[in-house]
């Protein structure tokens, strides 16, 4: 059983078709036949059946079963080829949101600076979600993920460092702003207009969770990427915004306000890598300075 023979399966598997699956790997249609017999020869099985009638192949469910671990073994194949790779050049993939960086990142450069890992630190911006699939494929070594429960995935190793309350931010010359001690409750908020973090941050998830818990449908204004934007148009009293509080500095014309409600969801902050990477010192330094395994 070679590597080929199982790219040209997957492919087969997922197009069914002979001559578009040679032409895709530029090989003749004899080369994938001859790779689907070895394999179904080997396993003792078959994999397709030529519909005639029809002029096209059926994957059998023993076809349909070998696929999904082949798609397993090309996945861990190309992230273990992107692990040895990116240890040639002793450079650390490291996956930040935006938000997770800005609090973390300024305390922890004279950390970096101390362990000589500044140099080879390359930072990824992009909200939890993209990160988190960034980390599985393999195209970043580790990464400080949000999340809104504990983190529990196949071939990950995750260590929660930090839980924080996400609450409502508005201006100071917001009416709500007089509630910054007393807290106010999500459904009092459903004629509020909102401006979000998009798709790929942890808060969207959060506040659909709270608007479908409260029964209300709250109005976005805007969404974005930037919660530099968010903050500034939540100062200009465009608009209001359910962040986590670290995200916002004393130095922001802002105020927070609590929610009152029993059931909400915090914001979760942990250190994520995969458990079938072998890190370097450099990595494996980092790692621990995040997580405080060892001595600082």
């Amino acid at each position: 059983m070679n590597i080929n023979d199982l790219e040209y399966y997957h492919e087969l598997a997922k197009v069914k078709n002979f001559s578009k699956v040679a032409a895709k790997f530029n090989v003749t249609q004899p080369t994938i036949t001859n790779a689907i017999k070895r394999l179904e020869t080997e396993l003792q099985t078959s994999f397709f059946i030529r519909d005639q009638s029809h002029h096209e192949i059926v994957i059998t469910k023993n076809g349909q079963q070998f696929d999904h671990h082949v798609a397993i073994i090309l996945s861990e194949l190309e992230i273990a080829r992107k692990d040895i790779e990116n240890n040639q050049q002793q450079q650390i993939r490291f996956g930040l949101p935006p938000i997770i960086g800005n609090y973390f990142f300024p305390p922890l450069t004279p950390l970096l600076m101390h362990h000589q890992l500044m140099t080879q630190l390359e930072v990824f911006e992009h909200g939890s979600t993209e990160l988190l699939a960034m980390l599985r494929r393999g195209d970043i070594d580790l990464a400080l993920l949000g999340s809104l429960v504990p983190l529990n995935y196949p071939r990950l190793t995750s260590t929660t460092i930090l839980r924080e309350p996400i609450n409502i931010i508005v201006s100071r010359h917001h009416p709500l702003a007089a509630k910054a001690k007393s807290g106010i409750y999500f459904r009092e908020l459903a004629k509020e207009k909102f401006i979000s973090l998009d798709e790929g941050f942890v808060h969207n998830q959060a506040f659909r969770m709270m608007a479908r818990i409260n029964h209300i449908r709250p109005r976005t204004i805007y969404k974005t990427t930037d919660v530099h934007v968010i903050k500034s148009m939540v100062a200009e009293n465009i608009g209001i915004s359910y962040l986590t509080s670290l995200a916002i500095l004393p130095s922001n014309d802002l105020v927070q306000i609590p929610l009152l409600d029993s059931e909400k969801p915090e914001f979760l902050i942990s250190c994520v890598r995969r458990n079938t990477a072998a890190f370097n010192d450099a990595k494996q330094t980092l790692w621990n300075l995040l997580t405080n395994d060892s001595p600082q």
